[in-house]
């Protein structure tokens, strides 16, 4: 028979099964890019970390993925301690795996990564350290998509109770523009929806602006109607 070629037989198959798992875990690349956030946060004194998330479907995985990463993480430790000792004996005592890396090493760090995705989570599911404040329009598809999220977030035990409804018409009394009377009225029929859907929750309303929110000055003053309810101008509806 000839020789084996480098790399080949029950070591190189076990390392590689072991490091190729630990890789498909779903997730794994946000949990990384979280993990490293994470420390660069207790690294420096915040008293407020804010994530702009994406729509609701990404938003949903994305709050899911540490409780998946968690359990996932939790099963390749239980696999390296199975298989551990017998893979130790095949690669000797520095655990060199055929293709370079180091079996104990790369277990060492999905280790550290699994404890700092547990403690992800258990901040996700602390209301005295984590809310999640729901952005919405008053219209149907976006009400949809704000009471799926809610009852998901409560699925997920992670606190909500602030929703900010964006750019709402508030066009002068006695106004001929008969599109923005139209959309006004539409708007009061959904914004009546979520007072009443969410009538414990402190409903912020956020007028549509006529200038883009960018730069300091813009932001700052966005920011201020966040905080104090923002108040038609006399006349409007």
């Amino acid at each position: 028979m000839g020789q084996a070629e480098e790399g080949e037989g029950p070591a190189a198959g076990m390392g590689g099964m072991v490091q190729d798992l630990a890789f498909a875990i779903p997730g794994i690349d946000e949990a990384m890019s979280f993990a490293e956030v994470l420390k660069q946060v207790k690294s420096l004194s915040y008293e407020t970390i804010i994530f702009d998330t994406a729509p609701t479907g990404h938003t949903l995985r994305f709050l899911q993925f540490p409780s998946v990463l968690e359990k996932a993480l939790a099963k390749v430790s239980q696999l390296s301690a199975q298989f551990g000792p017998m893979l130790n004996g095949l690669l000797g005592a520095n655990g060199q795996l055929p293709n370079g890396a180091n079996l104990n090493e790369m277990m060492e760090k999905l280790e550290s990564l699994r404890e700092t995705i547990g403690e992800v989570n258990t901040q996700f599911k602390d209301e005295n350290l984590t809310t999640f404040v729901c952005v919405c329009i008053p219209e149907f598809l976006s009400l949809y998509e704000t009471e799926r999220m809610i009852q998901e977030l409560a699925g997920y035990h992670i606190d909500t109770h602030c929703i900010v409804v964006n750019q709402l018409l508030f066009p002068k009394a006695g106004s001929e523009c008969e599109q923005c009377n139209a959309r006004r009225k539409m708007q009061k029929k959904y914004l009546e929806q979520i007072e009443e859907l969410y009538d414990e929750f402190n409903v912020v309303k956020m007028p549509l602006l006529v200038e883009e929110v960018r730069g300091k000055e813009r932001l700052e003053k966005f920011s201020e109607m966040l905080i104090h309810p923002y108040v038609p101008p006399a006349g409007g509806l």
